[in-house]
């Protein structure tokens, strides 16, 4: 079964409103992105893990989680191998607070976009989430 997957997401269909006691797929797929938790649960657990567009943004909430530990290391690593330059210190703090916004940034937007159910791809991480929740 090789199926084409779209290139993008649907745009105007928003998620069909869950009917069972649970929670509605717009704030499941929103709260999981709270922490790497709900996300994992939601792969889980029936019937979050059969609709797409939670699966979609679970996936892009570990992959976003993921990335950004590994990009906190890198630059971890790069201070301890540069600390003894004289200011490097104060260059970090601001390469730091970048790189803290941007994932802030990020991250506010998936939780925003995913309470409007809309399917927002980060990039590099979205292309890898779609072909996982699509299958």
């Amino acid at each position: 079964m090789n199926e084409e997957f779209p290139a993008q997401p649907p745009v105007s269909v928003p998620p069909p409103v869950s009917t069972s006691s649970g929670l509605s797929d717009t704030a499941a797929a929103a709260l999981a992105y709270v922490t790497i938790i709900p996300a994992i649960i939601f792969l889980v657990l029936e019937p979050y893990n059969k609709k797409p567009f939670i699966r979609f943004h679970s996936f892009q909430s570990i992959g976003l989680a993921v990335i950004w530990i590994a990009v906190w290391i890198a630059v971890t690593i790069l201070h301890t191998i540069l600390h003894f330059i004289p200011l490097i210190g104060l260059l970090f703090i601001f390469v730091d607070l970048a790189i803290a916004a941007v994932f802030f940034i990020a991250w506010l937007m998936c939780i925003i976009k995913a309470s409007q159910g809309q399917w927002f791809k980060l990039p590099l991480i979205g292309d890898f989430a779609l072909k996982q929740s699509q299958s």
